[in-house]
């Protein structure tokens, strides 16, 4: 038990101490950027995914014929 205390006091002291946090604007404008680009992203591969849908069945169709 005494392991794990030691552990998580080590690592609130490196999280407190040593690391270098990203300024609030900044961490604000990259989340903007994230979530910009996941949207984007996101309505591609919808679209490829719809286009995908239409040939396939389009060809299923086709060779129904």
């Amino acid at each position: 038990m005494a392991g794990i205390v030691n552990y998580i006091s080590e690592s609130y002291n490196e999280l407190k101490n040593h690391v270098t946090w990203t300024s609030w604007p900044e961490a604000q404008r990259l989340t903007i950027l994230v979530a910009v680009f996941s949207i984007i992203f996101s309505l591609a591969i919808w679209g490829v995914d719809t286009l995908f849908s239409t040939v396939i069945e389009q060809y299923f169709e086709w060779v129904k014929s």
